[in-house]
């Protein structure tokens, strides 16, 4: 069995996060309950920031949030001096609800509404990543009623195929997201902005896809990138001050997965920017990133109360938990495949094969099919590994069931960072049935 970041089996057979019993966390929280084991996440941090600082690079290292969001997780990724990405006025609200600096504030997304961006301009963020024409003429608009200046990137779509599941492919020619760097789309992106007065554009951003094992696709996208800012500054005279190369970072859920060290993904990309920096002689860029996943995907784990159990003879056994596709829907959406232990159990030999079912009505939500566990009876406790990105993220209130409780760990301490949805919460935006009765004849 695979232990990630600081998990331990103690003597009993009792799964440790942070040097916390999760048998106790389940007494203390209950479950559903998502355990994030913050060691883990600062190594993570320190990784990329590190190979940055002992290279040389000026560099931003921006943690996308969308990959899991709350008050506390700003606070902590301040604390390892990040930089943020969110992708909504949601996130904005929250990290700026957290305290997190607005200045080291980056704002994404291929929709972003004229209230969002009203939102970013009032609170003084950072950078703006322009996705499409559409924003471009918003952005003018915004900028010019408040005489207000703001720093842009051009996010471009390179052309570069990532090796990953097609839904979670985001840099190739058919995507939502960007300006095609190969059809006129992105030179037209930066005539409209390159001379606006209020607009100050930083350079060109991408992002090539998600849980990429390999730097081949970065250090192509990063070449065609660099030729493009060559070409701008021979034809513009434009100096690009920012390249950002976006994340995508792969993480280990399985044994079929083998990703890298965050300080070789940094090494190659710095390697073929100075390459490229030399080649068209060009000035050093800052290089930003964006790990999102890879810093707090393995870094999470879910944990779950087993309650029912079904055989289908010469089939399968089910055991049914807690929880379900309501708080990790990637499974279902994306045929996502995880490991587990029994974390009551976790020293016992793991003979039985089983597929775990969640409680939500629906066939599909199973979160593991064909688990390799040890012997389960009801009320077990079911440790699912790596679930720290978009898990509670993406969690929803189907079937009217509350999103479950998360809860930080570190050196044998423990805080409750979300608290556990009531039955209450679910209708507190409710409003009670009030139009007139329409008689049936």
């Amino acid at each position: 069995m695979h232990l990630y970041g600081t998990q331990t089996i103690t003597k009993d057979g009792h799964l440790m996060i942070g040097g916390v019993d999760t048998v106790n966390l389940a007494k203390t929280y209950g479950t559903p309950l998502f355990i994030y084991d913050l060691e883990l996440i600062r190594k993570r941090a320190r990784g990329f920031i590190d190979t940055f600082n002992k290279m040389g690079v000026k560099a931003e290292v921006a943690y996308a949030s969308k990959a899991f969001s709350c008050v506390a997780i700003y606070q902590l990724a301040n604390e390892e001096n990040l930089s943020l990405d969110v992708v909504s006025g949601g996130e904005l609200y929250t990290a700026i609800k957290s305290g997190f600096p607005a200045e080291r504030i980056h704002f994404h997304g291929n929709n972003k509404s004229y209230s969002e961006l009203e939102m970013a301009f009032d609170t003084k963020i950072g950078c703006i990543v322009v996705d499409n024409f559409y924003e471009i003429e918003l952005l003018k608009e915004i900028s010019e009623t408040k005489k207000q200046p703001m720093r842009i990137l051009l996010r471009v779509t390179p052309g570069v195929e990532a090796h990953t599941h097609d839904f979670i492919t985001t840099g190739q020619a058919d995507s939502k997201f960007g300006f095609d760097l190969n059809n006129g789309q992105a030179d037209e992106a930066f005539q409209k902005v390159a001379n606006h007065p209020y607009l100050q554009l930083l350079g060109l951003h991408c992002h090539i896809g998600s849980q990429i094992f390999e730097t081949d696709g970065f250090s192509l996208a990063a070449g065609k990138l660099m030729k493009k800012i060559s070409d701008w500054k021979e034809q513009h005279q434009f100096e690009c001050t920012v390249l950002n190369l976006g994340g995508g970072f792969g993480i280990r859920y399985t044994e079929e997965d083998h990703p890298l060290e965050p300080k070789v993904y940094v090494e190659e990309m710095i390697k073929t920017v100075q390459d490229h920096v030399k080649e068209y002689k060009l000035s050093m860029p800052e290089i930003w990133i964006e790990p999102g996943r890879s810093l707090v995907g393995d870094a999470g784990t879910s944990l779950y109360t087993i309650g029912s159990q079904k055989t289908v003879p010469m089939i399968r056994d089910y055991i049914a938990v807690d929880g379900g596709m309501s708080d990790n829907i990637r499974p279902a959406l994306y045929d996502a495949k995880y490991e587990a232990t029994i974390a009551n159990k976790a020293n016992e030999n793991r003979n039985f094969t089983y597929t775990v079912a969640g409680k939500l009505c629906e066939s599909g939500d199973k979160l593991i099919v064909d688990a390799e566990l040890q012997k389960a009876e009801s009320g077990d406790l079911l440790a699912v590994f790596c679930t720290g990105a978009y898990g509670y993220s993406m969690a929803s209130n189907y079937n009217r069931v509350p999103r479950p409780a998360v809860v930080f760990v570190e050196s044998g301490e423990h805080q409750l960072a979300i608290q556990r949805e009531s039955y209450e919460d679910l209708v507190q935006n409710d409003l009670p049935f009030s139009l007139n009765k329409v008689s049936v004849k």
